[in-house]
């Protein structure tokens, strides 16, 4: 049915949960199983007249998000045990669009993700990547609570 299942990780247990049904429908159908997480971009703030003050530099960022990555990837692997998937790390401050693009890029015809399923003035606040997934992808989304 499925050739190819994009599935957004970000180490809870409710994105495992996900990965984890995502990966009995792959391999009811002999899909291609991609697990991705998104990880946020070096930040810069502003200060004072205008100098832009930065709390790490590039490398000592570079190297906690490599670990926040790895971190992840062990968590996939242990939830996956023997089940064959490719990790992939994407850098952005978008999540949904890092997603929408990756799954355009590898020509998914699935994405399953996790959504926490607040509601009211919470999801307003708070935001929802899977709400912009939903919103924005010509991909199909099933989500997982």
């Amino acid at each position: 049915m499925f050739k190819s299942i994009l599935v957004p990780v970000d180490g809870t247990k409710l994105s495992l949960k996900a990965l984890s049904y995502a990966s009995k429908l792959a391999a009811s159908g002999g899909a291609k199983l991609t697990v991705m997480t998104a990880l946020p971009e070096f930040p810069t703030m502003i200060g004072g007249e205008g100098y832009m003050v930065t709390p790490v530099s590039t490398k000592q960022w570079d190297q906690m998000i490599q670990k926040r990555s790895d971190a992840i990837k062990a968590r996939a692997i242990k939830q996956l045990k023997d089940a064959p998937f490719e990790f992939t790390s994407v850098t952005s401050d978008q999540p949904h669009e890092a997603i929408i693009n990756l799954a355009k890029k590898r020509k998914c015809d699935l994405i399953v993700m996790a959504s926490h399923g607040r509601r009211g003035l919470s999801a307003m606040l708070l935001g929802s990547e899977t709400t912009k997934v939903l919103t924005h992808s010509t991909v199909p989304v099933l989500v997982c609570r």
